[in-house]
């Protein structure tokens, strides 16, 4: 499998939570966004290597003992209980992102990241909508 970058993506700053993906152009409903690969790791790996490191907050669990990172912008999609777009595994560590819903050009992408996009599990963090502002905040700082 080949993988291209899209055109259809980039990344932003986003006052108060980080960064995120985002519409560079309208995107369908059904499109594939974005196609990466996935390296995987064994937990012990990820424990003696990468667990103390800034890399910690953009792995995933993946199968039974093990641990993942997404290449491309697959690491960086935000969390939300609203997403408009979902993850599947579509290859050998291969994730796809997919638009569940019409995204317009300059939205956040969002997924669950329970794995399904209307579960409302918790997460191990506190969820920031889109279009919720902390005290003070006047809106998201998009800064490439």
């Amino acid at each position: 499998m080949t993988f291209q970058q899209s055109d259809a993506i980039e990344v932003k700053r986003i006052r108060g939570k980080g960064r995120g993906v985002f519409a560079r152009r309208d995107i369908r409903k059904g499109e594939v966004i974005e196609r990466v690969p996935v390296l995987v790791m064994t937990s012990e790996e990820y424990a003696e290597g990468l667990a103390n490191t800034a890399l910690k907050d953009y792995c995933f669990g993946w199968g039974v003992d093990q641990v993942a990172l997404a290449l491309g912008y697959g690491s960086l999609y935000n969390h939300s209980y609203k997403p408009n777009a979902r993850y599947d595994d579509v290859a050998p560590q291969t994730k796809a992102f997919i638009a569940i819903r019409a995204i317009a050009r300059g939205e956040e992408i969002t997924i669950n990241y329970n794995g399904r996009p209307g579960s409302r599990a918790k997460v191990w963090f506190d969820v920031i909508e889109a279009g919720t502002r902390k005290k003070g905040e006047n809106g998201p700082s998009e800064v490439a």
